[in-house]
């Protein structure tokens, strides 16, 4: 009997791996796909500030102002232009050649050396909030920072009630990318599981196959183990591939535990396939199915997951949503075991609710699925 039962098991999964190798869009969907998004992520696409468009407005060139000039002049974060009246650079700003401005105006330096209070003007295209907070934020720490030069410079001691001694933990370079690519991992084995599984049932049924299935003597679990067993290695194979490409290609630390990301990696993947073979039970229709795989799943893990958007950015309501998304859990514990390492309140906190939802899921799996025509 259990010789019998592994047989059908063994065929099921043997012919599900063939239609794999058949299908060229699966293959591209787990390997090909990964490589494309992480080298668009990884490479084109950045949320790092730097080589900001600034206008510098001198209306009276001297020593310090020329000085303060060449602060903006030396720092990685800015690119900044020489304009001789606030006219043309506030032009510059209207078309867009330019993100702000830093205006000296002609009485600067002389109230800075009679110690009385120098104001710096500052515009800012605001347009987009971000960038314009981001932008005022260094063109103040490039000008404390030239003021506390000048003024050890001048053998003064800068009047400063609080002195800041910043720690950045994590990812100490800021780079964006070490932010981007771990929650990368996350979206592309959503596609690969809720995606092409999405689509298997749904396939039998347009294609008149799963009257044969039903006829035959495979078992219910025997049926949905065959169906998801090979997508299960797919996405992991994906995973690893992904993983892969990150560590090496584009220097991402891994600093937790190797087979923690494993094993919840694979509770993920088991909890995207039950979403995806619910999808298809439901749909019957190939394109319905893809079209309800992007819709619940693949746009949810894009925006909701904390993956790009920042999640306690957004309104009360919009967060409490996100926690229905099964990525933002995982998209956490990728970025804790590749940034700060094995956390366990944070790992296992959001393991725990991606099992929940593994036994929610595939408990609705099971009630939808039946071996007989309705």
């Amino acid at each position: 009997m259990r010789a019998g039962v592994g047989m059908r098991l063994w065929g099921m999964i043997r012919k599900e791996s063939l239609q794999i190798l058949r299908d060229p869009s699966s293959i591209s969907i787990a390997f090909v796909m990964p490589v494309v998004l992480l080298f668009l992520f990884g490479y084109g696409v950045s949320l790092d500030a730097k080589l900001i468009p600034v206008g510098i407005v001198i209306e009276q060139p001297d020593t310090a102002s020329q000085s303060l000039a060449g602060a903006f002049d030396r720092s990685e974060f800015f690119n900044p232009r020489r304009f001789d009246t606030i006219q043309a650079a506030e032009q510059a700003l209207n078309q867009r050649l330019i993100d702000g401005i830093v205006w000296l105006r002609n009485d600067f330096s002389s109230r800075l050396l009679s110690g009385d209070e120098a104001p710096i003007g500052v515009i800012i295209n605001g347009v987009d909030s971000n960038q314009a907070n981001i932008t005022q934020g260094y063109i103040q720490g490039t000008w404390l920072a030239w003021l506390d030069h000048y003024a050890e410079s001048r053998g003064q001691a800068l009047p400063m009630p609080v002195s800041l001694e910043q720690r950045v933990w994590f990812n100490a370079a800021l780079s964006s990318r070490w932010f981007l690519v771990p929650g990368l991992i996350a979206i592309t084995m959503t596609l690969i599981g809720s995606l092409l599984t999405a689509m298997v049932v749904a396939r039998e049924w347009e294609r008149g196959t799963m009257e044969a299935l039903m006829v035959t003597p495979l078992h219910r679990i025997e049926v949905l183990a065959g169906k998801l067993i090979p997508y299960f290695v797919l996405g992991m194979g994906g995973m690893l591939f992904s993983v892969a490409l990150a560590v090496w290609q584009f220097d991402v630390p891994l600093r937790g535990s190797f087979w923690l990301l494993m094993v919840s990696s694979a509770l993920f993947m088991l909890v995207a396939l039950a979403i995806g073979l619910l999808i298809s039970i439901v749909a019957k229709n190939q394109f319905v199915a893809g079209q309800m795989a992007i819709i619940i799943t693949f746009l949810p893990a894009f925006i909701l997951s904390g993956f790009l958007f920042d999640i306690n950015s957004m309104p009360g309501w919009v967060q409490f949503i996100t926690h229905l998304v099964p990525a933002r859990y995982f998209v956490a514990i990728l970025q804790t075991l590749f940034l700060a390492g094995d956390v366990w309140p944070v790992v296992l906190g959001n393991m725990g609710a991606l099992l929940i939802m593994l036994l929610l899921f595939f408990t609705l799996v099971w009630r939808k699925f039946h071996k007989r025509l309705e």
